[in-house]
């Protein structure tokens, strides 16, 4: 297999027929080298010499792999007036245990030569996952294209082939090039969904989404209001009252998160209008702030992409239109197929994250190499349907976990993997030390499921924490 690169997140595969008696090429083309990306190139290079030969450039329009866990302090537009795809921030610790993302193959011991606590800062994890790329036998200069933003995808359908126009942002120059497959793992956590409110327009504070924020210490001795009730306001809520916030109101739109607040948090029902500085909530109460971050969640876009070859739907546990959320079947109304040769990777919502991701980008890339087969198109369109059934199942947290841990098992299954990749107790475990304790969940140890170690205490707990470069954390331990 040769993996050449190109940068920005889709995989494209084109068949080189030289000779008849020669064998077939196919050229993939992956959109976009964060964790997931990075994954479709690890397995690539794991199957080298087996199923069909490849050919695979990546494109990444950053300048550096890693999708969201690039850290920059940019907002809006980056230097080449592409959107800045960054959605974390200076002091993001890990909010799920390590050992739920934790690769059989390459554990954090491998990794950092010690044991580690369960709860690492961003730039620990980041460097783990470029240890596992390295591990894997993929080179980020040579096999990822980066400042390279993909414009347009095309189906050709005659040829059974994809015309991808990609643009340098370093040389401005734009070039189009000819795939066979195409895998798209740009991500779904870098636009955000932006509710309006009457009022807003006046709020005498500032106004940002999750997306935009980069650094608590900006508010502290403010009172801060926070729009949404998930995973985005519950740790920038920590956050900010880690970093002295004067106080942190999270205002729910149908059910509290309902964990014991510190003081100086609390919750309340939907922002109904605001006059001024002052903020008025669906059950008659009423409170002054001095900013207001919008933690509503994100949008599935894919600009380049043509809407009949669209991915639209919300941060669910199963997504339309794709075998095993993954081979675009195109079965909905104004949805077109193109054999099962496009590939939407890491869209779902997610609990596992890593290993989900390397599980997923294992099996697309065996598809693609005639590794393992796929049904027939009647088949995988009824398992599409079957499976989207299935998120009326999963009435909470519990039900999503077991929910997910099944997919996972059932990719594993499809490509014959054995190694133990059920973290289910860990996470649930998890969820209940959160319910304990929402400010001391990440002083708490698991262990691992590879290596069987426990994780040690941090000499410091979370909260008083403030150092989250990578040697300040890992020589504290």
């Amino acid at each position: 297999a040769v993996v050449s690169t190109q940068s920005t997140g889709v995989v494209a595969l084109y068949k080189d027929y030289k000779d008849m008696n020669m064998l077939m090429v196919i050229k993939v083309c992956v959109i976009g080298a964060g964790p997931s990306g990075m994954s479709c190139l690890a397995q690539f290079q794991n199957l080298s010499g087996k199923g069909e030969e490849v050919e695979v450039t990546c494109y990444e329009k950053q300048e550096q792999p890693g999708g969201l866990w690039n850290l920059t302090w940019r907002t809006g537009l980056d230097e080449h007036g592409e959107s800045v795809h960054c959605s974390q921030y200076r002091d993001l610790f890990s909010n799920g245990p390590k050992e739920c993302l934790e690769f059989p193959e390459y554990s954090f011991k491998d990794h950092f030569d010690k044991n580690i606590p369960s709860f690492p800062p961003r730039e620990v994890l980041i460097d783990y996952l470029r240890g596992y790329w390295r591990f894997c036998g993929v080179n980020s200069v040579r096999d990822v294209k980066v400042s390279h933003a993909v414009k347009s995808v095309t189906w050709n359908e005659p040829s059974e082939t994809f015309t991808v126009r990609v643009k340098d942002l370093t040389s401005k120059k734009t070039m189009e090039n000819v795939f066979d497959r195409v895998i798209i793992a740009t991500g779904h956590f870098s636009v955000p969904h932006v509710p309006s409110f009457k009022g807003i327009n006046q709020f005498e504070g500032r106004v940002l989404h999750a997306h935009d924020f980069r650094n608590a210490r900006e508010f502290a001795g403010q009172r801060v209001l926070l729009i949404g009730s998930s995973y985005s306001a519950e740790d920038i809520g920590l956050q900010l009252y880690k970093f002295g916030a004067k106080s942190i109101t999270i205002s729910y739109r149908t059910n509290k998160m309902g964990f014991t607040w510190p003081k100086t948090m609390k919750e309340v029902p939907l922002l109904k209008e605001i006059n001024g500085k002052t903020c008025h909530f669906i059950d008659a109460t009423y409170e002054d702030f001095d900013a207001m971050i919008l933690c509503t969640g994100y949008q599935h876009s894919f600009p380049f992409m043509p809407g009949e070859l669209t991915l639209e739907c919300p941060n669910i546990m199963n997504i339309p239109n794709c075998y095993r959320n993954l081979q675009w079947y195109g079965v909905e109304q104004d949805k077109n197929d193109c054999g099962g040769k496009l590939f939407y990777v890491a869209m779902q919502d997610q609990y596992y994250t890593f290993t989900m991701f390397d599980m997923q980008a294992r099996w697309v890339a065996s598809v693609i190499k005639g590794i393992i087969q796929v049904p027939d198109r009647e088949t995988c369109v009824a398992a599409i349907a079957a499976q989207l059934e299935e998120n009326a199942v999963y009435k909470g947290c519990e039900d999503q976990i077991h929910g997910q841990t099944k997919y996972v098992k059932t990719l594993a299954d499809d490509l014959g993997y054995t190694e133990n990749i059920d973290v289910t107790e860990l996470f649930l475990a998890w969820e209940h030390h959160k319910d304990e304790n929402i400010l001391t969940y990440r002083d708490r140890s698991h262990q691992s499921i590879v290596t069987n170690d426990v994780s040690p205490v941090h000499p410091l707990p979370w909260v008083k924490c403030m150092q989250d470069s990578l040697d300040a954390y890992i020589n504290a331990i």
